[in-house]
């Protein structure tokens, strides 16, 4: 029975190995961030952005993270931009996707927390079904702001499950039970961490990049309990720059924020390889590199 486990003591022995290997994502889908802007504040990052987005550089910018993923390995698709939906770009968070016990494609649509991207919704909806996914809605209000706070254990049928400023803990009983995975669910605890995608990068099935304080200590002991090991991102990267909003393709590439030095070079010291790309005009909404893209599992 898929369970949802918020303390280390309620693990059973082996969590990893009892869950269902997974294949590593391959496929990402991307936005391109024609409408891209910044209309208003929800997130400690837009203060003082509205209206300061260089939308030139901000294409340059998006176009070298898509380089980024291909050079990594990872094929790249489109969905459309549809003008007025300025946040479309980030593509991680009006869905959450991945494959059920039978390995069918399974699309679990987000309820999002604001009204200006509560619009995105549907388009993903249709993108997804034109392509043989099973749409499914969540039973009820809770907010759940998909793939920014539900995050895949790399090559197993476990989810991270982000809560406390957008998605709701009880959106998670639901999750688990339309996969039939177990979900592990953190409390953050910053607001400059609103998403769990924010604060935890699970670089493989054995390590992760995580901004610890961001994360509520039962959490954070449920992380280094399945992790062999935990690197911490240096505070200020992972405060200003979104050093944890990176992205491992492979479980050997990293797609970093670039400026996040320290970050970076402790990644390198563990054998991945790491690619920067500057973000800067995206974090001026509070979103980066993980952000910006949807995995796809087939």
């Amino acid at each position: 029975m898929p369970t949802v486990y918020d303390r280390v003591v309620e693990l059973p022995p082996d969590l990893l190995a009892s869950c269902r290997p997974m294949p590593l994502p391959r496929r990402v889908l991307m936005c391109p961030p024609e409408h891209f802007d910044v209309f208003d504040v929800h997130n400690p990052f837009m203060q003082g952005n509205v209206g300061a987005v260089d939308h030139m550089r901000a294409l340059d910018q998006w176009e070298q993270v898509a380089a980024a993923f291909r050079a990594a390995g990872a094929a790249v698709e489109l969905i459309d931009p549809v003008e007025g939906l300025e946040d479309m770009v980030f593509c991680a968070n009006p869905t959450f996707v991945g494959p059920d016990a039978d390995g069918a494609r399974l699309c679990i649509l987000g309820n999002m927390k604001f009204e200006s991207r509560q619009g995105e919704v549907r388009h993903f909806a249709d993108y997804f079904a034109a392509r043989g996914y099973d749409v499914q809605y969540l039973i009820g209000d809770e907010v759940f702001e998909g793939g920014g706070d539900a995050l895949w254990h790399p090559g197993r049928g476990l989810i991270w499950g982000g809560y406390g400023y957008r998605t709701e803990p009880d959106s998670y009983e639901q999750i688990s039970d339309f996969f039939d995975v177990p979900v592990l669910r953190l409390r953050l605890t910053s607001e400059r961490f609103y998403h769990l995608d924010a604060a935890l990068c699970a670089l493989n099935e054995r390590t992760a990049l995580v901004r610890s304080p961001a994360l509520a200590p039962a959490g954070m002991d449920l992380v280094r309990a399945v992790f062999d090991e935990v690197i911490e991102a240096d505070p200020y990267e992972a405060e200003n720059l979104m050093a944890c909003n990176a992205a491992a393709i492979g479980g050997e590439h990293v797609i970093i924020p670039s400026g996040c030095a320290r970050t970076s070079a402790a990644l390198r010291e563990r054998d991945f390889s790491v690619h920067p790309v500057d973000t800067s005009e995206f974090l001026k909404s509070g979103g980066s590199v993980y952000c910006m893209k949807m995995f796809l599992f087939d």
